[in-house]
């Protein structure tokens, strides 16, 4: 049996951003509950839509064991792994939305998302442990729900969770602002021993119910007994986001060592919501004439600062407060100082160019860390396309790639 999307379009209304775009781009149900696939997860962080119309393909028992039972245990990740499942994997709403965290986690930050999974303190997650993040997950999204038809909202959450869940008693008003907070912060603040014990007696519940996926097999091997240590975590966690880094610089690359400025300013602001982006475009042409190209490495360690952008930002504040504003010297110290990543004087330099509308080699905390926040909401705000302006430069590489 296969369901289109119209079937169930009516539910898309009830949905949250996130769960409307997870409901996008998921392409397989089992016993009526969604989930992605491994390609799935990567078009809906690379892409504005799925590339081609998808039925919801229901998977048999069958499947979904030969599915599980293919997958590498976590000794054995790369940072390919997700291309190479490809459509070979499973990945439930609580995982993508676990995903999508590790994306704009940063590096200093992986020990403590790790302790908080390890509630026993033993250096070790085991499955149980793991799975306590999905009732903190879903307890997280059910207290930014509107309010809406009691029916049509239990329904989609046994589409996303796979399992009733009880109505939650503190939901927002109508017009309330829902901007959350983000989920790292919610499980810093549920880590008391009290609530992991609750919630570890209600995974107990329904533990049964739930059926495995790739990521647990992956990292608690096909019988659910072993255990995740520190190092294995952290590598899946940089593998991830130097494999989704690597499809977004090749999809621009065209197979070349180097992306233009201009593709690397399109993939800086195409999640963003600034409206004139042509002037930022505009402007980054006139001031860098002759292209020199920004390399994977350059790429890579820019978004590696991005994720910290937190504590950078303390530091852009310190220079507003004392009425300055930011060359390429200092912001190129105030990264180092509150992130620890070096970035090169071309890559530096670029970003001035874009963000610099006023051309005053000066960057304002407005000009920058506004618009990069919003950057950091990959997929989670209303995606708006850029247009991707065609140049001669472009041309040549592209024709250069194609003999």
């Amino acid at each position: 049996v296969t369901e289109t999307r119209s079937d169930l379009e009516d539910l898309h209304l009830y949905a949250t951003p996130r769960e409307q775009r997870f409901r996008m781009f998921a392409s397989l149900e089992f016993e009526g509950q969604l989930y992605m696939t491994p390609y799935d997860f990567i078009q809906a962080v690379t892409s504005d839509e799925p590339k081609h119309a998808k039925k919801w393909r229901s998977l048999s028992k069958q499947e979904l064991n030969q599915i599980l039972m293919e997958t590498p245990p976590v000794w054995k990740g790369s940072s390919k792994l997700f291309r190479n499942l490809n459509e070979k994997g499973v990945i439930s709403y609580t995982e993508y939305l676990f995903l999508l965290c590790i994306l704009t986690k940063p590096h200093a930050g992986f020990r403590i998302a790790f302790n908080m999974f390890d509630t026993d303190g033993n250096e070790m997650v085991d499955k149980k442990e793991f799975l306590v993040l999905q009732e903190i997950f879903r307890k997280k999204n059910e207290k930014r729900e509107k309010r809406g038809d009691e029916e049509k909202r239990a329904m989609l959450r046994l589409q996303l969770y796979g399992y009733h869940t009880p109505t939650n008693s503190v939901l927002k008003p109508e017009g309330e602002d829902l901007v959350p907070r983000s989920y790292w912060d919610t499980l810093r603040r549920s880590t008391s021993q009290a609530l992991f014990s609750d919630l570890a007696e209600r995974i107990e519940d329904i533990s049964s119910s739930l059926s495995d996926t790739t990521l647990l097999v992956h990292f608690f091997g096909k019988k659910g007994k072993a255990e995740l240590n520190f190092e294995d975590f952290y590598r899946f966690m940089d593998n991830l986001q130097t494999e989704v880094l690597e499809i977004e610089f090749l999809s621009y690359s065209n197979g070349m060592s180097t992306i233009s400025e201009e593709d690397f300013a399109h993939i800086l602001l195409r999640y963003t919501n600034v409206e004139n982006t042509s002037s930022y475009l505009e402007n980054m042409r006139c001031s860098i004439p002759e292209e020199k190209g920004i390399t994977f490495e350059e790429f890579r360690s820019f978004f590696q600062f991005l994720n910290n952008l937190e504590d950078f930002a303390i530091a852009m504040q310190m220079y507003n407060f004392a009425s300055r504003s930011i060359g390429q010297d200092e912001f190129k110290r105030a990264v180092y100082v509150a992130t620890g990543v070096k970035l090169s004087p071309h890559l530096v330099n670029t970003v001035f160019k874009i963000f610099d509308v006023d051309r005053d080699d000066q960057l304002s905390y407005k000009e920058f860390i506004g618009i990069m926040k919003d950057r950091l909401n990959r997929g989670f705000r209303g995606y708006k396309p850029i247009q991707r302006y065609t140049t001669f430069k472009s041309c040549v590489r592209k024709e250069l790639y194609s003999r």
